[in-house]
């Protein structure tokens, strides 16, 4: 069965349990979400349910997509992702909630990590640096010597280093979801996320679980 979602990121928080033991807990906006396309193994070849979520102005999409959500008279929605199924019980057309999911349950959190631009070896993948004494001047936070005088005489390819950091996809798996407010449509989940602050997430079931 299919159980996805997607929504923003509002912001971390926390609440307390019956033992008044403090939970931190992210709170994310989702839903409500519209099925926009059921894919299947004949026509696709693979079977996945695509999700349209935030509606907007006509103006904000394009005239393909506007055809594309016409189809089942679906409103402008800014966001489209695709989620894997195997047997996805849904239909075009229908509208998802977080009421797919319950309290206690695991889910799987995708989202777009911050980007930090260029960054050091210090900063990216937490070196060490160059000592603080002996002459040094000007190379506490420089990675050091980079591959050999003699073999292989190069730096092999996917060496740690300087370079761009962040504004990649990350999947944080097995989140608790801590609480769910289908009014507001809101759903907390134990624990810190990817992305900013009204970044777009990816709620969908554990694979894991």
């Amino acid at each position: 069965m299919f159980k996805g979602l997607l929504g923003k990121k509002i912001g971390m928080t926390q609440i307390f349990d019956d033992n008044g033991v403090a939970i931190p807990i992210t709170v994310i906006e989702a839903g409500p979400c519209y099925v926009t396309q059921v894919r299947n193994q004949e026509t696709d070849g693979y079977t996945a349910v695509q999700l349209g979520y935030d509606e907007v102005k006509p103006s904000r999409i394009t005239n393909a997509e506007k055809g594309h959500l016409k189809r089942n008279n679906l409103p402008p929605l800014r966001f489209l992702r695709e989620f894997r199924v195997v047997d996805p019980q849904v239909s075009e057309g229908d509208k998802v909630s977080v009421d797919l999911f319950a309290l206690g349950e695991l889910v799987d959190v995708i989202g777009t990590s911050k980007g930090r631009g260029f960054a050091g070896g210090v900063k990216r993948y937490g070196f060490r640096g160059g000592p603080k004494t002996h002459g040094q001047s000007d190379r506490l936070r420089a990675p050091g010597s980079h591959g050999s005088g003699t073999t292989p005489g190069r730096v092999f390819k996917g060496a740690h280093g300087p370079g761009h950091m962040g504004n990649d996809r990350v999947t944080i798996q097995n989140l608790t979801v801590a609480f769910i407010d289908p009014e507001r449509n809101l759903i907390g989940v134990k624990g810190a996320i990817p992305g900013a602050r009204g970044g777009l997430v990816m709620i969908r079931d554990a694979r894991k679980a």
